[in-house]
């Protein structure tokens, strides 16, 4: 008995998956990364994390040192009010995704 074929040429289904929202900003993104609440290196290895898009997170890690993020800021409520945020955070929220091109600072 021969087996039926399944059409070798049929449409992909689109993607109906919703976007990724980064954590921080909360604008929907095309990526995020998962960044740790309480850093690796001060004893979050398997701690609570964040999705936040690329911008956010490598702005987060430019004003904000690890030892402040593990003491100051350990769940996402408390980074959203950091105050070395704000003006970065209400400056994100108005740009468009496809725009941005945020790279780390030299340190």
């Amino acid at each position: 008995m021969a087996r039926q074929r399944s059409r070798p040429h049929a449409w992909p289904t689109p993607n109906t998956s919703p976007q990724p929202q980064c954590g921080l900003c909360e604008r929907t993104v095309q990526s995020t990364s998962r960044h740790h609440l309480v850093p690796r290196e001060e004893g979050g290895k398997y701690g609570p994390t964040v999705d936040l898009c690329q911008p956010c997170h490598s702005s987060v890690h430019r004003f904000l040192s690890n030892r402040e993020l593990a003491r100051l800021y350990p769940t996402v409520e408390a980074l959203r009010a950091a105050e070395d945020l704000q003006t970065y955070l209400n400056w994100i929220r108005k740009q468009r995704v496809e725009r941005i091109t945020n790279r780390r600072g030299r340190r």
